[in-house]
């Protein structure tokens, strides 16, 4: 990022001209999530990250938010194009005759210099009387925090330490939801490391690239939802990416318009082996996971004895057979292979035999993975290309190792296997051998429930059946899901504690279009 911004500064490129492309990007992302005007309170630091954050401020104000800016640093101290910003956006106030702070707060900007009082311990009912006359009529309550940028390391010091930790506060005691501009106060955009009071970000719209300090395991309840704001202005290095980030400007070339003639024959025969007694909710999801991602056909292979109940469930439009013996399935004429959940264990030899000997590509998840892990040199056997999906426990049983980062994790799972690996988590890693690690950007933690991971099979069998490749399948897919979920909560009424499976189903098609159009 710093190589890259030095490079555009020879070019010509103006410090400010990046400032206000970046700010707009994170008010992009903030109505994104809060498309309705509520109240906006902005941490200002004294630096470029302050700058960009009273960017979005001004955007936000435009689209009638109201907006409480906090001063960690006196203005005087402030650098000079951030007081340029901080004026502009007093500036979008109604001048009115004898300013006080209580007209400035009705015509929705107040500006608040902390830097006299947080490092003297203001008690949170006189720091929260603004707040709450905003509160009383506001829709949401969102916190910028634009105190420090790029280059500032732990340990942190007041009054940013102070202003920390009256964001977090203000997180946890009034539901505020937190947008950290480029990366969370006091934490290191390179390693990842935190102070004590590190904000907790519900997201974090980082400017130009991803930093790697963003994506360490330690730092994922920091950082939380991960968004990019992106700067044509900045080129990336020639040198070959070991590490990438799946976000929707990187996604959205894969997705490609069809053909007026298009006919499902074209998009995919798909093969789903899955459910088991007690356990047909499995194949319903992974079946409806396919057909909501594009695939032209779906058939679903159940056993007899569950086959009437899976048959009467089904959506109409997939195929339900049932099955004798699964090493029958090798004479069945199918594109793609999504096999495993809610298999069971009792017929392990034939899944283990369909997984090595089935010519076509196969996305293989829970009790498929947990009968491989009980003899993974199958891996290297196999007569086709393998998507593997495991959760983290589902990892640990493929591939016991000492403890390890989840990327190295990943690593060398995929060097010591021709496999493509979706590591699922809170930030979802696919990695391939000889293709850059990628992390996802999206999900909420309102996916920690049963049947996402069904849904995701499927809709990476969907995707493969389309023509992607497994590791793009596998980054879309997982990227699909995670903004189908938080659609579901953002727009569709669902809670973190709410949600189900069934909900991302039904926000699949908003994840498509959005991908699709031009809100990127």
């Amino acid at each position: 990022m710093r190589d890259a911004e030095k490079a555009a500064f020879a070019r010509g490129v103006e410090v400010e001209a990046l400032m206000d492309k970046a700010g707009a990007g994170v008010a992009r992302v903030v109505t994104r999530f809060f498309p309705n005007p509520g109240t906006c309170i902005l941490f200002a630091g004294k630096g470029h990250n302050a700058g960009d954050a009273l960017v979005a401020a001004h955007c936000l104000r435009r689209r009638g938010w109201k907006i409480e800016v906090r001063l960690g640093f006196k203005e005087s101290d402030c650098s000079e194009l951030m007081r340029k910003k901080l004026d502009a956006l007093r500036d979008t106030a109604p001048r009115m005759p004898d300013w006080t702070d209580e007209v400035d707060r009705d015509a929705g900007i107040t500006v608040v210099e902390l830097f006299a009082y947080l490092a003297d311990s203001l008690t949170a009912e006189q720091d929260a009387v603004a707040t709450e006359a905003h509160l009383s009529s506001a829709s949401a309550l969102i916190i910028l925090d634009g105190l420090l940028g790029l280059g500032a390391k732990p340990p942190l010091r007041d009054p940013v330490r102070a202003a920390c930790r009256r964001i977090n506060q203000l997180r946890r005691e009034r539901n505020a939801y937190v947008f950290a501009v480029d990366l969370p106060t006091g934490l290191d955009g390179d390693s990842g490391k935190t102070d004590r009071d590190t904000v907790v970000a519900d997201f974090t719209v980082t400017i130009g690239f991803a930093k790697p300090g963003l994506v360490a395991d330690d730092a994922l309840n920091f950082v939380g939802q991960l968004e990019v704001a992106p700067l044509d202005e900045l080129r990336p290095p020639e040198k070959k990416e070991k590490e990438i980030v799946a976000c929707a400007p990187a996604l959205h070339q894969l997705m490609r318009r069809r053909k007026f003639d298009a006919y499902k024959n074209q998009f995919g025969r798909i093969g789903v082996v899955a459910g088991s007694k007690g356990f047909i909710g499995a194949a319903l999801m992974t079946s409806q996971g396919a057909l909501r991602s594009g695939a032209g056909l779906v058939e679903v292979f159940v056993p007899e004895e569950i086959y009437p109940i899976v048959a009467a469930a089904a959506r109409q439009e997939a195929m339900v057979k049932p099955v004798k013996l699964y090493r029958d399935l090798l004479k069945e004429k199918i594109d793609i292979w999504a096999l495993g959940p809610g298999l069971g264990r009792s017929r392990a030899a034939e899944i283990l035999e369909l997984i090595e000997k089935a010519k076509q590509p196969m996305v293989v998840d829970a009790d498929g993975l947990n009968i491989l892990a009980d003899k993974i040199s199958t891996l290297k056997r196999c007569k086709g290309e393998r998507l593997l999906t495991p959760h983290p426990g589902e990892m640990k049983r493929l591939f016991p190792i000492k403890k390890e980062t989840r990327a190295k994790t990943a690593t060398k799972f995929c060097n010591r296997f021709p496999v493509t690996l979706l590591l699922k988590g809170s930030r979802t890693i696919v990695a391939e051998r000889e293709r850059p690690l990628s992390y996802n950007t999206t999900g909420n933690p309102g996916m920690a429930s049963g049947g996402m991971g069904d849904v995701l099979t499927g809709v990476c069998a969907g995707l493969l059946g389309q023509g992607l490749h497994l590791y793009d399948a596998a980054r879309l897919g997982a990227w699909i899901c995670g903004r189908a979920a938080e659609i579901a909560i953002f727009r569709g009424g669902a809670s973190e504690e709410s949600l189900l499976a069934s909900d991302v189903l039904d926000h699949l098609g908003d994840a498509f279009n959005e991908l699709h159009g031009s809100q990127i």
